[in-house]
């Protein structure tokens, strides 16, 4: 037995070992494409379904630095498109743009644009996957940065598809997946650099981030990592080094200072980890100040009762508990009505128990349409969001979609 045919088997067990670990789809995919991705020598794998009730083709789950929520192949077009539809692997070994406009429009459209993530594609592997009687999908493999892929890693690409469809077709179901609304917000290769003297330090690298309207979006990541300085950066509170952001279409990577603070006081509610509430102001005090900054504010009145303190009103902050005044400050960022609210890691200075407490009150936010985007390090936080985006060393390194959604409640660690 060759080397070659060796390795195939070896990666066999370890993506049945994945496989077999997993107790959900998606822990299924993302073990197993981890594992054929390290085989292979890839560093993109995105699966790809067919909806018979629209004729294409939608990521249904994704190792890749980029947010492929709202994108899609024509079943038939493009390279995704083509191996579907004629049941049989494309491979561009040595990937050049112009090569298949899809992938193109996808992926490598310069940065700044309204699709694309500015990924430099050098090598592009179809494989599509299904069962005796139907072609369900296709696994595309993407290679980046100049290197190109080899015929023996072509090889590995399209045997190990088969057995991720098998974890796929033993599933009892493909859930739908998520019910894309407009892009409120997006933010395309972001950098930030500080510089003290001579040494220049690098925050963020090249974080790309969708925001959908009326979504609940968590932020994941180490501290340090960068994502507090992303969330500064789209909320208007810090200016990139590099990269750009819109809201609602509307270019924003250099609005004015003036610019800048119309669209924090007009559309954005901020919660941070520090209450940074008023110690000289009661609650309803505290809100007072902020819903006379903008035309149409919600009553301070209305605003506590929603986050369960209208007993509370006239306490000073000193006077409430930790939760309490997180409470107050979630309240302070209602009060505007804004179209997305920001919390940067707002339980991190709390207790289990407040902290749930806290983020039953984010729940209801959620359920009352307002977009949420909560930056934590907290994984098990994330459970409770419709889409995690995971930033590592200053990039985006993954964006997964959540099916299954937990309530604030059943969170445990």
């Amino acid at each position: 037995m060759d080397k070659a045919t060796l390795k195939y088997f070896k990666t066999i067990g370890q993506v049945h070992q994945a496989v077999n670990r997993s107790t959900t789809l998606d822990e299924a995919l993302h073990e197993g494409l981890g594992v054929i991705l390290d085989c292979a020598g890839a560093d993109c794998a995105i699966v790809w379904y067919y909806d018979r009730s629209d004729n294409k083709m939608h990521p249904y789950y994704w190792l890749c630095p980029c947010d492929l929520t709202s994108q899609e192949y024509e079943a038939g077009a493009g390279c995704v498109g083509r191996a579907y539809a004629n049941n049989e692997a494309v491979r561009m070994l040595e990937y050049r743009k112009g090569m298949d406009p899809d992938t193109d429009r996808i992926f490598n459209t310069v940065s700044g644009s309204d699709t694309g993530s500015g990924l430099d594609i050098s090598a592009v592997i179809v494989a599509p996957f299904g069962d005796a009687q139907d072609s369900m999908g296709c696994i595309q493999f993407l290679y980046l940065d100049g290197r190109h892929a080899t015929e023996e890693e072509a090889d590995v690409c399209e045997i190990m598809t088969m057995m991720v469809a098998m974890s796929i077709q033993d599933s009892d179901h493909i859930e739908m997946p998520y019910v894309k609304h407009e892009i409120l917000l997006s933010a395309r290769d972001i950098t930030r650099e500080y510089q003290n003297g001579e040494t220049v330090t690098r925050v963020l690298k090249g974080a790309s981030i969708d925001v959908y309207k009326g979504e609940s979006l968590a932020v994941l990541g180490e501290s340090g990592c960068g994502k507090s300085t992303l969330l500064n950066i789209i909320g208007g509170l810090d200016k990139a080094t590099s990269g750009s952001f819109s809201f609602m279409g509307k270019d924003m990577t250099n609005a004015t200072q003036e610019e800048l603070t119309k669209y924090r006081r007009d559309n954005i509610g901020f919660i941070f980890q520090s209450y940074n509430l008023m110690t000289n102001l009661s609650a309803r005090q505290n809100l007072d100040l902020i819903g006379e900054l903008v035309d149409d504010p919600m009553s301070s009145e209305e605003a506590l009762k929603l986050v369960r303190l209208e007993d509370r009103m006239d306490n000073y902050p000193s006077q409430l508990s930790g939760g309490q005044q997180q409470r107050v400050s979630i309240a302070r960022a209602l009060i505007k009505k804004p179209q997305m609210i920001f919390a940067d890691e707002p339980t991190a200075a709390l207790d289990y128990e407040t902290s749930i407490e806290v983020l039953k009150v984010l729940e209801n936010v959620i359920a009352d349409g307002t977009t949420l985007l909560m930056v934590t390090h907290n994984t098990e936080i994330t459970r409770m969001a419709d889409r995690v985006v995971k930033i590592r060393d200053g990039r985006t390194y993954e964006v997964t979609v959540n099916r299954h959604r937990v309530k604030a409640a059943d969170l445990v660690w």
